[in-house]
């Protein structure tokens, strides 16, 4: 059974920064893209950051490029999400998701149904 679990969320003011971890338990996790999402209250899930297995394609949404940073440690199992420049409007829970299956060839998606493994999310909360 595959398992994400994201760690790393709080509460924190406005220009202050938070690192978001997700461990999978992907038996062949370098070979698989990872994304994260992200949903505010009363809003859609959308896409947030995307790596590739070798970490050498990232994506951004447009809101949150020169202040996230995603990235991987295929050693470790685990991706990771740099948030630096806080704004209230980043809060929300924090998802992190996965293919059906890894492919080296495959170009990091930024649509949800790209994804099929979710983990439980974890809540980023910045106040003003």
């Amino acid at each position: 059974q595959v398992q994400l679990v994201e760690s790393g969320g709080g509460l924190v003011q406005a220009g202050n920064s938070l690192r978001l971890s997700c461990a999978a338990s992907l038996r062949t996790f370098s070979s698989y893209y990872m994304g994260w999402f992200r949903q505010a209250p009363g809003k859609e899930r959308e896409f947030v950051a995307a790596i590739s297995w070798s970490g050498a394609s990232i994506y951004y949404t447009d809101s949150v490029k020169g202040r996230f940073t995603i990235s991987r440690d295929n050693a470790k199992n685990t991706v990771y999400l740099q948030m630096n420049m806080l704004k209230p409007e980043d809060t929300a829970v924090y998802y992190c998701a996965a293919p059906h299956s890894g492919n080296y060839y495959y170009t990091p998606g930024t649509e949800i149904y790209e994804y099929d493994y979710w983990g439980q999310g974890t809540q980023v909360t910045v106040s003003s």
